[in-house]
């Protein structure tokens, strides 16, 4: 993994600062092992603003374009093929550039739609920007419930 250095974890860049699809993070060297990878921000059809604990999933291939599967990413459900990305670290306007948490522990901003302690996660059947309790075998399980009630996953999104 390259470690970007110097990065911020609450940036809104206009213009990138890295490369899209950067990663960064700690694994297991000074606490808990977090992962971050540089995006680009889309509101999508819903106008769907980004906001610090929020999850964010990668939107259909007609909303980010081919070129950019992986390094776009949206909170707008609709948008998505409902594939997580990761919980966004700031508000990030449209269009623009930070940084999303893909793997380790974190806090989300709103409830779970549904599930408890120890279940495995999914954006299938869940409201933009948050999480629903896996029921079939077809869900992306990108994360899963520490503590429900405090909205605390153990993310191990895709990237």
């Amino acid at each position: 993994m390259i470690n970007a250095i110097g990065i911020d974890l609450t940036a809104n860049d206009a213009t990138p600062k890295f490369k899209l699809g950067t990663m960064s993070g700690t694994i297991g060297t000074e606490g808990p092992s977090k992962i971050y990878k540089y995006v680009k921000y889309l509101k999508g059809a819903g106008s769907v603003a980004a906001g610090a604990g929020k999850v964010a999933y990668y939107p259909t291939v007609t909303v980010a374009g081919t070129n950019t599967l992986g390094t776009v990413v949206t909170c707008d459900l609709s948008d998505s093929d409902e594939v997580g990305a990761g919980v966004m670290q700031a508000t990030v306007t449209d269009t623009y550039c930070g940084w999303i948490q893909v793997h380790g522990i974190a806090t989300l901003a709103a409830a779970l739609t549904a599930g408890a302690d120890g279940d495995p996660l999914t954006p299938t059947g869940s409201s933009d920007g948050t999480l629903d309790l896996a029921t079939a075998i077809t869900d992306n399980i990108c994360a899963t419930a520490i503590d429900a009630s405090e909205k605390i996953v153990m993310c191990n999104f895709t990237y």
